[in-house]
């Protein structure tokens, strides 16, 4: 299992690709910002954090849903 440094790396990563303009962005760019950001899910995914942000993420839609009812 990768070690939260790559993850901490990448969240990194992808936070100084987001702040960049959108206008100055080019498709080959937005495909490699979307790339990095699948791979952080994947990494993240399988870790205790990842757990409970998919755990949080479902009370949230759980709540959603029972609110509309």
């Amino acid at each position: 299992m990768p070690t939260v440094n790559i993850v901490v790396l990448l969240v990194v990563i992808v936070i100084l690709r987001l702040r960049r303009r959108t206008e100055s962005r080019s498709r080959r760019d937005e495909k490699m910002t979307v790339a990095i950001v699948l791979v952080l899910g994947v990494l993240l995914a399988p870790t205790p954090v990842g757990q409970g942000i998919v755990q949080f993420l479902g009370q949230v839609v759980h709540g959603i849903g029972q609110a509309g009812d």
